[in-house]
Order: structure tokens, then C-alpha cells, then sequence
């Protein structure tokens, strides 16, 4: 097989051929939007997050909103979400600090994201590449993960460092839409637990790694 680089470079002319225009499954409006429903969605299911977020966004519309919304209201409206308790205090007090600090606007550096409650480097290349088209990094979530454990392309298991593999091996203008393929194929096809082996385009290069 080829080196990591050649590899990577196989895996998105295929993935690209499935997944033409890969985007966030998450529905969303705005900025804030988009940050809050990504907080809420980390160890939990789009579908369920986007099931909680249709009538969070319908009764809080702006920063503004979120920021004075009282907290039990906010937690009872996502409470079918895992860990709903922590996400809702983190989702309130970063609009909280959007107001304070950033005059009510979603900020747009890694360094400014991060600063944010519940917000960690998956979740601020997820907001930089969707809302401002700034590719700072590669989201890593559990099925970028496990996908590029699979296919060879990184043996590690942190996700900062899983990040740091791919970002080396991958063009720039790729970052984003690798991850969006990578987590659109985990849902799809390589699957945690049953993989779909037969539908898989990438299952010979899969069988050449020693797992």
C-alpha cells in the first residue's frame, strides 16, 4: 500500500464520490446556534440533539436570550440529551461570555473558542470551518477516531494527537470536509460495532492495516 500521505490522499477521492457536499448533521441558524448544538451533541446523538434543539432555538432566539434565560428552563429543554445538566451551564455561560466579551458575537480565533466553557478544539474547528470557512484544524470526534485508527492512519488514541496525525498528512483546504466524511462514513457504513464490510469503499485499504 502507499505511504500515510498517499493513503489519506485514496481515501478522500473515494469519500468525495460518496459524500459530495459533507456538512454538519446538526441544524442550525446561526453562529451561536451551530456552538450551542455542538456542545450539546458531545457523547450524544445529532438526532437527539437536533430533537431538543428545534424547540430550544424556537423559544431562544438571539445570545442575548440564551445568556438571561433562566438555567432550569434551558435544562429542561434538552434533558433527553446525555450529561444535559453540565452542557446547559456551559451552553448559558458562554453566551453569557459572548455578550461580556465578545459584544454578542460568536468569536472567530481557536485561541477565543477554547477560552469558552465546554468548548475544546473539536467543537471550535466545527464552528471556525462552518460558520467563517477558517480551517484551523481537523475535528476529531469518536468516529474520525475510530475510522482513522482502522484505516492506518494514526495509532493514537488522544484526539489532540489523532488531530496533529491527520492535519500532517492532509491538505488544508481538506481539513474540514475530511471530517465531515469521516463522521458521514461512521454513521453510515464503518460502524463501531457491526462495520458494513461489503458497502465499504475503502474496505481494501482497511484490510491492509494490522488491526
Amino acid at each position: 500500500m502507499f505511504g500515510k500521505r498517499e493513503t489519506l490522499l485514496e481515501i478522500i477521492k473515494r469519500l468525495e464520490k460518496l459524500y459530495p457536499s459533507p456538512k454538519t448533521e446538526l441544524v442550525y441558524k446561526t453562529p451561536f446556534e451551530l456552538l450551542a448544538a455542538t456542545i450539546l451533541s458531545a457523547q450524544a446523538t445529532d438526532a437527539s440533539v437536533n430533537r431538543a434543539t428545534e424547540k430550544l432555538f424556537k423559544k431562544f432566539k438571539s445570545v442575548k436570550d440564551f445568556a438571561e434565560a433562566p438555567l432550569e428552563d434551558i435544562d429542561k429543554m434538552v434533558s433527553g440529551i446525555n450529561f444535559y445538566h453540565n452542557k446547559a451551564k456551559n451552553v448559558k455561560a458562554c453566551a453569557s461570555i459572548i455578550m461580556d466579551k465578545h459584544h454578542g458575537k460568536v468569536p472567530d480565533t481557536m485561541a477565543a473558542l477554547v477560552e469558552l466553557p465546554g468548548v475544546a478544539r473539536k467543537t471550535a474547528n466545527i464552528v471556525l470551518s462552518n460558520i467563517y470557512g477558517i480551517n484551523e484544524g481537523i475535528a476529531v470526534d469518536t468516529h474520525v477516531k475510530r475510522l482513522s485508527q482502522r484505516l492506518g492512519l494514526t495509532s493514537q488514541t488522544d484526539p489532540v494527537k489523532i488531530e496533529l496525525d491527520l492535519m500532517a498528512i492532509t491538505p488544508r483546504e481538506s481539513w474540514s470536509a475530511l471530517s465531515h466524511m469521516l463522521i458521514l462514513h461512521g454513521r453510515r457504513i464503518c460502524t463501531a460495532r457491526s462495520p458494513k464490510h461489503k458497502d465499504c469503499v475503502l474496505f481494501d485499504i482497511c484490510c491492509h492495516v494490522a488491526h
